[in-house]
């Protein structure tokens, strides 16, 4: 059903882009308490990510990548975010639809294309992306997971008006723009920018797989059962992100070997399962990302696996499988340190907000303390000792890197100096 609902569309999709999206701290979320008080938090263990699952300890760098590595990623793909279909493709195809080389006041060259998913092509993705014209040779570039349409991402009165999905499945015009990224001063730093919309390849509602996107068109709900590890939206919105930079890479005029990934929210934990999944993404950044995410889901402080998966909320969005650790975090075989672990030794940046307490940004500093270890083994020493004060930026400059703003969920506009900053000096 197509409606053009401008504002409704602003109110279902811009919550997890701005830190307006305050959360109200509730007593309760879906029926399960919320614990906000360190006090509460209890005592918990987390599993150590350089023990093999026969209890031997990883020793080498090839152990990690010839083997633990491995058996971390099934852990996840099995028990968190579902495992991709063997009948999902691996190379996508793609069409230029458009380029201007002398976009943005002759600064940029700009090309918009269209990625297909789907061999029949009837499932594609709207790519846009930017070019420095100043950058001599090939051009690293920063991907963007975007909860907007490519008309609302960057200020360009040349994109054209595409549809977007509400929360109820309702497919919606894209308003006129409202960027949220800095596009001139990417450009300035010699940074290309590439943003596409995460609903063309997996619209984000309750029982999507049964009606439309890339998972319903892969298996056929009516006949198929969905199973304990089906993948989940975020592994589509994953596997999508990926055909997306099989395209990216085939341009001359891209450095593939520096690719940086970009996500906020629920596309921070795409962002960031990604990264872990695809080690052609050289840098990652992961605004906000919480429980699923950077958080470490046995402290259970803000959002927990119980409020996560809970069918009235986003049970869709993981695999089946991650249901089974309700009020039961302790039991679940991997935590959100070894996440941010499968990303080493790759540069990784985690942005939280004091305010966002519902993300538990705290808890995303732990996990990246306790993955410390794995960056080590890689010969790189990330110094996390003290969990930094709001703006503080004497964590973020390094490989694995944690900065927090004052605010709330999201990005704010001070957050792109850091981010900028952190691309110039590691991508």
């Amino acid at each position: 059903m197509i409606k053009n609902k401008t504002a409704s569309m602003l109110l279902g999709l811009c919550y997890a882009f701005t830190v307006q999206a305050q959360q109200r701290l509730a007593n309760t979320v879906a029926g399960f308490p919320v614990n906000y008080s360190e006090a509460h938090v209890g005592k918990y263990k987390l599993p150590d990510p350089l023990v093999f699952n026969n209890g031997k300890a990883v020793r080498s760098i090839s152990d990690w990548q010839g083997k633990r590595r491995t058996e971390l990623l099934n852990f996840f793909g099995e028990y968190q975010f579902g495992q991709i279909p063997k009948q999902a493709i691996r190379n996508a195809e793609w069409q230029l639809i458009e380029e201007n080389r002398s976009a943005k006041s002759n600064k940029a060259i700009r090309k918009q294309v269209r990625v297909y998913l789907s061999d029949d092509k009837t499932q594609s993705v709207n790519v846009l992306y930017y070019l420095p014209k100043q950058v001599k040779g090939k051009t690293p570039l920063l991907l963007h997971i975007a909860f907007q349409a490519n008309n609302r991402a960057v200020a360009d009165s040349a994109i054209q008006a595409t549809y977007i999905y509400n929360k109820v499945g309702e497919r919606l015009l894209a308003p006129a723009q409202a960027p949220q990224v800095p596009l001139d001063s990417l450009l300035a730093a010699g940074i290309g920018f590439a943003t596409f919309y995460y609903g063309d390849i997996e619209p984000d509602y309750k029982n999507a797989i049964h009606k439309e996107g890339i998972r319903h068109h892969l298996m056929d709900t009516e006949k198929k059962q969905i199973k304990a590890d089906t993948w989940g939206a975020i592994a589509a919105w994953a596997w999508g992100t990926q055909r997306i930079i099989d395209c990216l890479s085939q341009d001359p005029e891209v450095d593939n070997k520096r690719i940086a990934l970009f996500g906020v929210s629920r596309l921070g934990k795409t962002a960031l399962w990604t990264s872990a999944s695809d080690s052609r993404i050289k840098l990652t950044i992961a605004s906000c990302s919480g429980e699923g995410g950077a958080a470490l889901s046995r402290r259970e402080y803000g959002e927990s696996i119980s409020h996560m998966t809970d069918t009235s909320r986003y049970f869709y969005q993981f695999a089946p499988n991650r249901h089974q650790y309700v009020n039961n975090a302790a039991a679940f075989p991997v935590d959100a340190h070894e996440l941010i672990a499968l990303i080493a030794p790759r540069p990784l940046l985690l942005q939280t907000g004091d305010e966002d307490y519902w993300s538990d940004p705290k808890g995303e500093y732990l996990a990246a303390q306790a993955a410390v270890p794995v960056y080590q083994l890689h010969g790189i020493y990330p110094l996390l000792k003290t969990f930094p004060n709001s703006g503080n930026t004497a964590s973020a400059f390094q490989a694995l890197g944690y900065y927090m703003h004052a605010g709330g969920h999201g990005t704010i506009p001070s957050d792109w100096k850091v981010f900028i900053a952190y691309l110039q000096k590691f991508l």
